[in-house]
């Protein structure tokens, strides 16, 4: 025996409520000629907060609508309808839809809404099964105004599911269930593998109770998002970063024009501070996307800030590694890019230290062009300055009482997609890092010698090394060769 994947439609694989565009279909279609009563209000608060006891009244009501009408009269909305409904269908739903195909089980599609309305989006979205409510045929091919078997709801859906595992040989300790619904409790409870979509606010708290996973079929898996309100955690927290809340420094953010509105990019710029999270923070609030972040597996493995990171999109990446991209990030962030999300990294893998710091030009690990290879998607370029002044890597915080009154000037620019050749990953990777660099002030590309005093405050201990002590401009040779005896 095997598992299958069993899908809930509405506010799982759709978005939202599917019956708007059914309703529509059905009017267009003439085989209706008005809304039911409420229905507009019902499918508001559907949307909003999940199925409720009025929302299934109404759906129990419609096989009323289809009594005396011919069992294919409505084949043409469900057309209509298929045709609304199935670009609503994210691209991580069909990815996980490939999945459970890959992996040799079959998809199933459990819903409440009449079977005759969803076959054709089924079909269309490659289901292989659909459970849903069936309305009854008469003797002359017309609907009889009653239920054919199980209204799939609730205790019926998964009376309609346990049927239907026993016809087809399906394990269902080896299935997979996904679910928005508090009424699809008893299957979730059934399967061996839960997943809570979207959840309504009771299913969000059974999730957590029972440590189901909460998934978003709009973003990467991992990702949260506040309960109800449904903004995701990175969103939320880039709007909260206004630059008052960081009175210590001034903000400039250029370029935002440069990222795309809507689908993927990858944007790769330069690493001069712990404080770059935050001056990325500010700069995303003047956009209305999030992206999904690389980060150094080690900030994922702090308690509670790893936990932050994971629910904000981050992707952990091991340096330890032999391969520097590390394949599980690598493929984290190939799923994004073809989900239409933002990655952003940083390729030099951490803040620089010592001379590397002041030298011009960049050097890092390719896996931005790798992925720019792979996906096509558009490589946005940006470049920081002045993080390292607010929290350079010496200090264990940031510099949040010094110079009230000459707050340091940090600056995020972001520049045009970069012109790849697509034929070598080194070399695009160099296109790359010249594009970051065009975009950095003179004073940042090409900066004058430090003192020892600038140069200690790269070094996470404020210690420069002494076979490192020359580079400093307030440093001759006999100070250094001192130092080395």
């Amino acid at each position: 025996m095997t598992g299958a994947a069993f899908f809930d439609l509405d506010r799982t694989l759709l978005p939202k409520a599917s019956g708007p565009a059914l309703s529509a279909a059905m009017r267009q279609t003439g085989v209706v000629s008005a809304r039911m009563p409420g229905e507009a209000l019902l499918f508001g608060y559907f949307n909003l907060l999940g199925e409720s006891l009025g929302s299934i009244a109404l759906a129990r009501q419609a096989v009323l609508v289809a009594k005396g009408k011919p069992a294919d009269a409505f084949d043409d909305a469900a057309q209509l309808a298929a045709d609304v409904l199935e670009p609503m269908v994210g691209p991580f739903a069909r990815m996980l839809i490939d999945e459970h195909h890959e992996a040799g089980r079959p998809v199933v599609l459990a819903t409440t809404t009449p079977e005759h309305l969803v076959l054709p989006l089924a079909e269309r979205l490659g289901i292989d099964y659909v459970i849903a409510t069936r309305y009854e045929v008469g003797d002359d091919g017309r609907f009889t105004g009653r239920n054919d078997g199980h209204f799939v709801w609730s205790i019926g859906k998964i009376a309609a599911v346990r049927d239907f595992a026993e016809e087809e040989g399906i394990d269902l300790d080896a299935s997979f269930a996904y679910s928005d619904s508090i009424y699809d409790a008893p299957l979730l409870r059934a399967v061996g593998n839960p997943g809570a979509v979207n959840p309504d606010p009771r299913l969000q708290a059974l999730a957590v109770a029972a440590r189901w996973p909460v998934l978003h079929f709009d973003t990467s898996p991992g990702v949260m998002k506040l309960p109800v309100i449904g903004v995701e955690l990175q969103r939320a927290i880039a709007l909260l970063s206004r630059p008052e809340v960081f009175p210590y420094a001034k903000f400039t953010v250029r370029g935002t024009e440069h990222i795309p509105d809507a689908g993927p990019a990858i944007l790769v710029g330069n690493h001069r501070s712990y404080f770059d999270l935050v001056a990325m923070a500010v700069a995303f609030r003047r956009t209305p996307r999030s992206a999904r972040f690389l980060g150094k597996k080690e900030l994922f493995d702090v308690p509670g800030l790893g936990t932050v990171f994971r629910a904000g999109g981050g992707i952990s990446v091991d340096r330890r590694q032999d391969d520097p991209d590390s394949p599980d990030a690598f493929a984290s962030a190939v799923r994004a890019i073809r989900g239409g999300e933002l990655v952003a990294m940083m390729p030099e893998g951490t803040v620089p230290r010592g001379i590397p710091f002041f030298e011009p030009g960049m050097t890092g690990f390719p896996g931005a062009a790798r992925l720019a290879h792979l996906t096509h998607a558009p490589v946005i370029p940006f470049a920081i300055t002045g993080t390292e002044k607010v929290w350079p890597r010496s200090a264990k915080l940031p510099r949040m009482l010094t110079n009230p009154l000459t707050r340091p000037e940090v600056t995020v620019t972001f520049g045009e997609p970069v012109e790849l050749k697509y034929r070598s990953v080194p070399r695009d990777m160099e296109r790359v890092f010249d594009a970051i660099t065009d975009l950095l002030p003179d004073e940042v590309r090409t900066p004058p010698r430090p003192t020892l005093a600038e140069l200690a405050l790269t070094y996470p201990d404020g210690r420069v090394p002494v076979e490192d002590r020359w580079y400093a401009a307030d440093v001759d040779d006999d100070e250094v060769v001192e130092y080395g005896e």
